[in-house]
């Protein structure tokens, strides 16, 4: 199964679609980090390429910042699990707000780290 390639300039979208898209990027400050990319996913996947893809590239992330949240339970009785969760809180944080600025652009942003789970 190939990947489609992903756009290298910006497309033009509706307005609709890019609130669509930027709540799925703004969801894991909002509260929804699963629930909302993965409804505006499965209703727009039919109907819109641009807000599926970017639906689907954030709940990758947030599914893989949970797996790597998980992972680092063990590391905080050593204490350096500590700093690595600040560090990707951080990174979680300044990431979405990059992708922000890509979706209102028009533009594709690929999460770094991120485990490619929903294809």
């Amino acid at each position: 199964m190939t990947t489609p390639a992903l756009p290298t300039q910006p497309v033009t979208t509706s307005s609709g679609d890019k609130l669509l898209a930027v709540l799925c990027h703004l969801s894991l400050f909002l509260g929804f980090a699963f629930i909302l990319p993965l409804i505006v996913y499965l209703v727009k996947k039919g109907e819109s390429d641009f807000v599926a893809m970017h639906a689907k590239e954030a709940l990758n992330f947030h599914i893989s910042l949970l797996i790597y949240f998980i992972c680092l339970i063990p590391l905080i009785f050593i204490v350096i699990g500590i700093p690595i969760y600040a560090a990707l809180g951080i990174m979680a944080f300044v990431c979405s707000i990059i992708a922000v600025v890509k979706v209102a652009d028009g533009a594709f942003y690929s999460y770094p780290l991120t485990i490619r789970l929903i294809s």
